[in-house]
């Protein structure tokens, strides 16, 4: 008896312990995160990349949760196509605030036929500073809100479509690789249902158009997944450019 009542004696403030850690409050950041990823979670999607009909490659977007509170968004593509081939790679590190996209970090990297291309991009929005990496150059940004990398726009595009799926118009001010602000417009452009690698999706269409250089880009999401871009095709003068088509989606 002595013995049992010794044991429960070490062993009741380990379990207070535990207890006390298990329901001690989150990080501010990883409520918000948690929050965040009920809305859309962690995710990896492949699609099939086609040429005039014919596939050339493969593209594969992720989204993931870090243990710091912040976000990480991928994009990546690998083309191969007659001589020519192409593997780029984007990765935005995002915060997520009042479903309001905050630029981090931006990386991209291109490699294949041509010149090879490398840009690292630190933001401080908050300072209104953004940091040139590869060139150890700090710029100041005159307008900081609502700015958002070339890649993290598209996260904050789907977030737009998630709360207001009725919304028409779709304004981002985008920072460039070389520091230079620049507004993205989308359009609402109609319904759609496809038949993709995936399967059968309904879908909405958006559209951009760069009229002084005579491209025109597509895009289509589909609310029964969250609005994910399922489908993209982008034509340059009248000739097409390639086209994306989502093939696999898997939930982490």
């Amino acid at each position: 008896m002595r013995k049992i009542f010794s044991l429960l004696l070490f062993t009741l403030p380990l379990l207070a312990s535990a207890t006390d850690i298990e329901t001690s409050p989150l990080p501010k950041a990883k409520q918000q995160q948690n929050s965040f990823a009920e809305t859309i979670p962690a995710f990896r999607a492949t699609y099939t990349l086609l040429r005039k009909s014919d596939p050339v490659g493969k593209a594969i977007r992720e989204l993931s949760y870090l243990d710091d509170g912040t976000v990480k968004y991928h994009y990546e593509t690998d083309i191969s196509w007659l001589i020519f081939s192409d593997t780029r790679s984007e990765t935005s590190i995002v915060d997520i605030k009042e479903n309001q996209v905050i630029p981090l970090s931006y990386d991209y990297q291109r490699e294949g036929t041509g010149r090879d291309k490398y840009y690292q991009w630190q933001y401080d929005l908050a300072g209104k500073t953004a940091t040139d990496l590869k060139k150890d150059k700090k710029i100041s940004l005159d307008f900081t809100d609502g700015l958002l990398d070339k890649l993290s726009y598209h996260l904050q595009n789907r977030i737009d479509l998630i709360n207001n799926p009725e919304q028409k118009r779709f304004v981002y001010p985008v920072i460039s690789t070389k520091g230079s602000v620049k507004d993205y417009q989308y359009l609402y452009d109609g319904k759609e249902e496809l038949i993709l690698p995936y399967g059968l999706v309904k879908t909405i269409r958006l559209k951009r158009e760069i009229v002084e250089k005579k491209r025109i880009t597509y895009a289509w999401f589909a609310p029964e997944l969250g609005y994910l871009l399922v489908k993209l095709y982008q034509v340059k003068g009248g000739s097409e450019q390639f086209e994306a088509q989502l093939s696999t989606l898997e939930l982490k």
